[in-house]
């Protein structure tokens, strides 16, 4: 399944009936966040639990973007799911760590450390990265 929407490409990449990567291309603002909340959606709704966001090929995100990964967590985390973020571009880095969102989301290195950490979603460390 793939989406596109102005300036924000998604595909997904099922590794198992419920966990899969969600490849974000493009940018998570204001205007592409309501198609990134109902993609990753329809992905629970079809009994996808564990959701890793790739942001390697992301260009740029706002406020209204690190609210929409806040509010996926959630949605995910209702569902018996998690959701972690992989491959931060590092222009984008220090937005994600100044904002405090790795305190509340499991953020990686790579797509395959988050998934090596498996299902479940510790508490970051307080250094703002999750052991991996």
């Amino acid at each position: 399944m793939t989406t596109v929407s102005d300036a924000l490409d998604m595909t997904v990449r099922h590794i198992d009936d419920r966990t899969a990567v969600v490849d974000v291309s493009g940018d998570v603002d204001l205007h592409t966040s309501v198609a990134l909340r109902a993609y990753v959606s329809a992905l629970l709704a079809q009994g996808v639990r564990h959701l890793v966001l790739d942001l390697s090929a992301t260009q740029y995100i706002d406020s209204t973007g690190l609210s929409t990964f806040i509010r996926l967590l959630h949605a995910a985390q209702r569902c018996g799911g998690s959701l972690r973020l992989a491959a931060v571009p590092e222009r984008l880095e220090r937005m994600v760590a100044m904002t405090g969102i790795e305190q509340l989301l499991p953020v990686h290195t790579t797509v395959d450390d988050a998934l090596a950490a498996g299902t479940g979603d510790p508490v970051p460390d307080g250094t703002g990265r999750t052991p991996d």
